[in-house]
């Protein structure tokens, strides 16, 4: 009876963590959270840890944007 009952625990506590491994990956996997750990990689992209804005990322940035826009503007007077 004792191996029964060894087995029967072992089966209960393999079904706990199934289910708190089930609820994680609802978790991460829901909107909300992608929301929010996404916002906090922009975030952390164009401010430090201390709250500072990172000027060299916001340059190289508003830099891309600017060659783009560049971009646009003369594929749009060539194709004129």
């Amino acid at each position: 009876m004792a191996a029964y009952d060894e087995i029967e625990s072992d089966i209960a506590e393999t079904r706990a963590r199934l289910a708190a491994t089930i609820d994680e990956l609802v978790d991460r996997a829901s909107p909300k959270q992608i929301a929010k750990r996404e916002v906090a990689s922009v975030k952390a992209f164009f401010v430090d840890p201390q709250g500072a804005p990172r000027t060299d990322n916001i340059l190289k940035v508003g830099a891309g944007v600017a060659g783009f826009v560049a971009l646009l503007v003369l594929i749009r007077k060539v194709a004129r």
